[in-house]
């Protein structure tokens, strides 16, 4: 299976995000709690509910990336994700990613049923993840991120927000060529929020439709909830989902193949709504 029979052209994906985790900026705590076993069944539960509500994608993760978060330990993160994966395949229609930065977690998420392996930090935290991808012929999404995320967020700075970005991704996805990983099977993911500043964050999704042309290579966005949205709103974290819906609608216009998000349904009429006046936008000038 290559990325676009997951992300293909006709469409702009929704991937829905279940993090099993007590402490993610989002939903940390509605599926573990510090120090408790991950709860399988509202896991499988909610991604089902996901599904429905138009996801086409589950991408799961067990260790909170938001800023400020400190590394989780690879059995830890494997007993928050493996099990679950395994559970949702048996019962949901959909490819299900891991959203992890280490090997051993993509690997035994691979193993329990995973078909795309979701890193955002490029690459740049464990530099045997690409060849576990390449090894189970498996999709990967190369992330942008500066830093980790206990550092990614003090004083970032760009002078080219959309050369860097681009420049570093590609880099990125030359290393993932390299250990073997196809460039079909290769998706990017600007990295909303991962070492950016409200600008750099307003540029990427309003310019996205270059970065993929630039890379060749699907582009995810993941807006959903994230601290920049407030910075221009007001909204609290639980309030934010009318402006992930706009960003949503607003990548999808500019060129975005998927956008990442908490709350399907609404996603999925965003990114019908700016898909549409893509379209309309392209007709006019053909």
């Amino acid at each position: 299976m290559n990325a676009r029979t997951i992300f293909p052209l006709e469409r702009v994906t929704i991937v829905g995000a279940l993090n099993l985790t007590p402490d993610s900026f989002s939903d940390g705590g509605r599926f573990v709690r510090t120090g408790s076993k991950v709860n399988i069944e509202a896991v499988v539960e909610a991604a089902t509910s996901l599904v429905r509500d138009g996801a086409q994608v589950i991408d799961i993760g067990g260790e909170s990336t938001r800023p400020g978060a400190a590394a989780v330990d690879v059995d830890v993160e494997i007993d928050r994700t493996a099990p679950a994966i395994e559970a949702i395949a048996k019962r949901v229609n959909a490819p299900i990613s891991i959203d992890t930065r280490k090997a051993a977690v993509a690997e035994a998420a691979l193993d329990a049923g995973a078909r795309i392996v979701n890193d955002v930090s490029g690459l740049a935290f464990d530099p045997d993840l690409a060849a576990i991808v390449a090894a189970a012929q498996a999709v990967l999404i190369v992330g942008h991120a500066r830093g980790t995320p206990e550092t990614m967020q003090r004083e970032p700075f760009y002078d080219d927000t959309l050369a860097e970005v681009a420049d570093e991704l590609a880099a990125a996805v030359s290393e993932a060529r390299a250990a073997g990983v196809a460039s079909d099977r290769i998706v990017v993911d600007p990295g909303i929020g991962f070492g950016k500043r409200v600008g750099d964050n307003l540029r990427l999704i309003s310019n996205i439709g270059a970065l993929g042309r630039r890379l060749s290579c699907p582009v995810l966005v993941g807006p959903s909830r994230k601290a920049f949205l407030a910075a221009i709103t007001g909204d609290s974290v639980d309030q934010r989902d009318p402006a992930t819906w706009a960003a949503c609608a607003i990548a999808a216009f500019a060129g975005a193949d998927a956008v990442r998000v908490h709350d399907a349904a609404g996603a999925a009429r965003a990114v019908a709504i700016g898909r549409a006046m893509r379209d309309a936008n392209l007709g006019a000038g053909a």
